[in-house]
């Protein structure tokens, strides 16, 4: 029996993932910030674990806890709405150090024990913001993009040791908490960004094609047990759009 372990499980996209992993008969360890039970079924196949990206010792622990793993899906992000001019630089840091630095931390602490047992699976969740330019997430496009990059060089150096390394693209999915622990969006944009802005967010609402959760959990399965998975798996139909698109 497999065993996946994700990061930020406590909502949105790596809480459908564990319930995903685990209706599909795998032993799942759900890691959060502060832990939480009652979000997933009670079974002797769900672990909940205590774990936060940016603390070494926080990483290791969790990793001891959690014993042997077939498949880290690095899922744990924060976002970010605004102005890159009315971002503060405190703000910016705080994405990638999580988006960014959080994921190649999980990375290169797993990194050992899948290569001594020269197998295992790394699923990276970014977003469609790096498929194609889009307004007022400057900031989180460039910690997303970064781990684009990271985790198609990577993918060349672990394949030696037979370990693979995938990229999951979610769309929009506006029933996620993107940008819940950021402050208000109306202190990230200047007056002079004000009636950009609007028309931006506007945009936002009308969009008629989204991503789901379950549009995530399913391509992160896929891209975690299916060995042909492309490197690069966009998820929900608006990221295949964006895919396409930018492809041609």
């Amino acid at each position: 029996m497999n065993t996946v372990l994700i990061t930020g499980s406590s909502s949105g996209y790596g809480l459908e993932t564990a319930r995903h992993f685990h209706a599909r008969g795998w032993n799942v360890v759900a890691t959060m910030r502060t832990p939480r039970e009652d979000v997933l079924p009670r079974s002797e196949r769900i672990r909940v674990l205590a774990l936060d990206v940016t603390k070494p010792e926080s990483i290791a622990a969790a990793l001891d806890a959690a014993g042997p793993i077939d498949v880290l899906v690095n899922n744990a992000g924060i976002g970010a709405l605004g102005a890159f001019e009315g971002t503060p630089m405190s703000l910016v840091r705080e994405l990638f150090e999580t988006n960014t630095f959080g994921v190649m931390a999980m990375t290169q602490a797993a990194l050992p024990r899948f290569r001594a047992r020269r197998s295992g699976v790394i699923v990276n969740v970014t977003s469609s913001v790096t498929l194609a330019p889009m307004p007022l997430v400057a900031a989180y496009t460039a910690s997303k993009t970064a781990i684009e990059g990271f985790t198609a060089s990577l993918a060349f150096e672990l394949e030696p040791f037979d370990v693979r390394v995938r990229l999951v693209e979610p769309g929009y999915c506006p029933t996620t908490r993107f940008a819940s622990h950021t402050p208000d969006i109306a202190t990230l944009i200047p007056d002079a960004y004000a009636s950009f802005a609007q028309r931006v967010l506007a945009g936002f609402g009308q969009q008629s094609v989204v991503t789901s959760e379950a549009d995530v959990a399913e391509a992160v399965y896929r891209a975690a047990s299916d060995p042909s998975a492309p490197l690069r798996n966009p998820a929900g139909p608006d990221a295949v759009a964006l895919a396409r698109a930018s492809a041609q």
